[in-house]
């Protein structure tokens, strides 16, 4: 069982996908931040300063001026500004994301044509008489031995 685990471990996929998760984790932490710090106050700019993670609905009979407030008192909160900010984040990082594969992609295309065109052409081989001449030769052949 060790010796099947280790041959797991050891294949090339296993490891591109672990570094692949790492780099994932620090691009995490860029796009949240560029997200948080820079994307989210221009949304605030153009919705006169609405914050969405601090709408609520206390399910209860007592009102509270803060979601933090509603929360601590133990009443169910509905708290749908949360959500709403979660899916504006996720729009965003999922543009930022494409936008992101989209440049590595024209990188890459873009590397591509140049290894393509630095490649001297060679001139294709010949491929030789088809299936059909080679029949045809032979054919030829036979009809002109003389008959026994």
């Amino acid at each position: 069982m060790l010796t099947e685990f280790r041959n797991f471990i050891a294949r090339g996929n296993v490891m591109d996908m672990a570094v692949g998760i790492i780099v994932g984790a620090a691009f995490t932490a860029i796009v949240t931040s560029l997200v948080g710090d820079l994307i989210n106050p221009f949304i605030g700019l153009f919705t006169g300063g609405i914050d969405f993670t601090g709408m609520f609905y206390v399910l209860g009979p007592t009102d509270y001026a803060s979601l933090e407030e509603a929360r601590a008192s133990g009443d169910p909160v509905f708290a749908y500004g949360a959500f709403v900010m979660a899916v504006i984040n996720f729009l965003i990082v999922a543009f930022v994301v494409f936008m992101l594969v989209k440049l590595v992609n024209r990188v890459k295309d873009a590397a591509m044509r140049e290894e393509v065109e630095a490649e001297p052409s060679v001139p294709p081989a010949d491929p030789g008489p088809t299936e059909r001449q080679l029949l045809i030769e032979i054919r030829d052949a036979l009809l002109e031995r003389p008959k026994a």
